[in-house]
């Protein structure tokens, strides 16, 4: 098997708002149940769902007239959608329009009950939903039902200290409740303990640059089975691979 040339699979003829097109995507998942791709189709203002199965030539709008960044699937397939205009994040049930409130909504700001462009999410079997509040440089973690949520990375102003975020992306936590995040202005991935008051470096914070220990804006990030981290290196147009001990 040749696997070094891609395959499209969603989208692919141009830039565009037909269902055949994509306009600027930034987060995908696959549901399993449905053999299908989730896709936040940003510049559209929409998130489409396209069939994984060979001959599907385009997607079908599931939720429009909304600024999409992330996306998230919780066990009972309830759909999380990060709204960065409405800097909010909401529950839908695939079907459903309108959704349901489970992170911020109080409009743009810096309280525990707001976010300021929320970007990536992850949601936990318990329907916690923690997300990237990328202006704010913190990561939140809102438990379900919260009116308000808890400061669990960062939230301490812009920086590169231990403590600090800068403009946190791509997130991922594991069941011990440790958070993994990409601190993309800070060119590192940071993981953070459940109640620690800073994190730890584990790749780059070697400065903007090219080598295989730095980055340039790192976006997103992702672990496979076996421990391994991939992250999605922005501005060096690569994905990295790491082994974290």
């Amino acid at each position: 098997m040749d696997d070094t040339n891609g395959q499209v699979v969603a989208g692919g003829h141009g830039q565009g708002n037909r269902l055949d097109q994509l306009n600027c995507p930034t987060d995908v998942l696959i549901d399993k149940e449905t053999d299908s791709l989730i896709i936040c189709d940003r510049w559209n203002r929409r998130v489409v769902r396209w069939s994984r199965r060979s001959g599907t030539t385009q997607g079908e709008i599931l939720i429009d007239n909304i600024w999409c960044d992330g996306l998230a699937m919780d066990d009972q397939r309830y759909l999380y959608i990060s709204d960065y205009m409405k800097h909010e994040v909401r529950r839908y049930q695939i079907g459903d329009k309108n959704g349901t409130l489970v992170a911020g909504g109080n409009g743009k700001g810096a309280g525990l009950n707001q976010l300021n462009f929320p970007t990536y999410i992850f949601v936990d079997q318990q329907q916690t939903v923690y997300v990237s509040d990328y202006d704010n440089h913190r990561v939140m973690k809102w438990n379900k039902g919260a009116k308000e949520g808890i400061v669990v990375a960062g939230g301490q102003g812009k920086g590169d200290d231990l403590k600090q975020l800068s403009h946190p992306y791509g997130l991922f936590v594991d069941t011990l409740g440790t958070i993994y995040v990409t601190d993309s202005w800070n060119h590192r991935v940071m993981r953070w303990p459940k109640g620690a008051k800073q994190g730890t470096i584990i790749v780059g914070g070697n400065g903007y640059g090219e080598g295989a220990n730095q980055f340039k804006y790192p976006d997103d990030l992702s672990f496979d089975r076996h421990g391994s981290l991939y992250v999605v290196d922005w501005e060096n147009h690569r994905v990295q691979r790491f082994s974290i001990e």
